[in-house]
């Protein structure tokens, strides 16, 4: 089988899994996008008081 049959074939079989695949409506993508939003904005803020401790922890232990 040439490199070029391999190709046309692969492409003919990601064509049909593609078209088996069910996407979300424009709801559903705009309430995922804003829970992924919400999230990294309170995983964010964990991640900045943790920082902030911390460092508040090391600078009490070096003075």
């Amino acid at each position: 089988m040439s490199i070029f049959a391999k190709i046309r074939s692969f492409l003919l079989n990601t064509v049909e899994e593609m078209k088996k695949c069910t996407w979300p409506n424009r709801d559903q993508l705009v309430e995922s996008t804003l829970l992924v939003m919400i999230t990294l904005v309170i995983l964010a803020g964990y991640v900045a008081l943790v920082d902030l401790g911390f460092t508040s922890f090391i600078d009490w232990i070096i003075k």
